[in-house]
């Protein structure tokens, strides 16, 4: 009687995810959360794009690897945005639950998005500095936010960089949406996703400059 087949070993699949939204939401700080579980209150905003890499769990047993580009968000660099997400599978704009302008931009991403980038990629809205409701600064109701997120058909999560409420489970939300490679397409695919890393012109991982509190 021939033994029951093994298991299929778990797949790794790299997935490219870009970090949109105007300069001061928080993009960084999330990021740096996720990858690191930190939080500093006075971050140097991001020059060009910043690269980092976290591998999370998904249920089936296999693991999604984002290789994350978190793009500056101060008008100068606008036009360099469109290198990095139009090879992208994912992407989370970010606004600041305290600046309704901050949702505005947010909403000319998407649309931006929507346009240019593959008709694939997944889309979050997240709204950052959800530690701040309770003080009162919330300018943007999660009623508003939810409803144009439903609206667009995006996926949509509050969270908090500083605290990390909502962090982690926002991105393995999105690591379960994004598509597996079996192992034998795994080893013909590694070619052309290294293809889809983008340029880092940083010159490293988060190089920055100063100007003013991006946390």
């Amino acid at each position: 009687m021939a033994a029951p087949a093994a298991p299929a070993p778990p797949v790794t699949s790299s997935r490219k995810l870009v970090l949109l939204g105007e300069s001061a939401v928080g993009k960084s700080s999330l990021v740096l959360q996720f990858v690191k579980g930190q939080f500093d209150d006075y971050r140097e905003s991001t020059i060009g794009a910043a690269f980092l890499t976290q591998t999370v769990p998904i249920e089936s047993g296999n693991f999604v690897k984002f290789e994350i580009w978190d793009t500056a968000g101060q008008e100068r660099y606008k036009s360099l945005a469109p290198m990095y997400y139009r090879s992208a599978h994912a992407a989370v704009v970010v606004y600041d639950i305290t600046s309704a302008a901050s949702l505005v931009k947010a909403r000319s991403w998407i649309a931006e998005l929507q346009r240019q980038a593959d008709p694939s990629i997944v889309v979050c809205l997240a709204g950052n500095k959800l530690d701040l409701a309770e003080a009162g600064q919330r300018q943007v109701s999660t009623a508003e936010a939810q409803k144009f997120a439903d609206d667009e058909g995006l996926m949509f999560s509050e969270v908090s960089a500083k605290t990390a409420q909502g962090v982690e489970a926002m991105f393995k939300q999105i690591a379960e949406r994004m598509p597996i490679d079996t192992a034998a397409a795994k080893s013909r695919a590694g070619a052309s996703l290294a293809g889809r890393g983008g340029v880092n012109l940083t010159q490293g991982s988060g190089s920055s400059v100063t100007d003013g509190c991006a946390c």
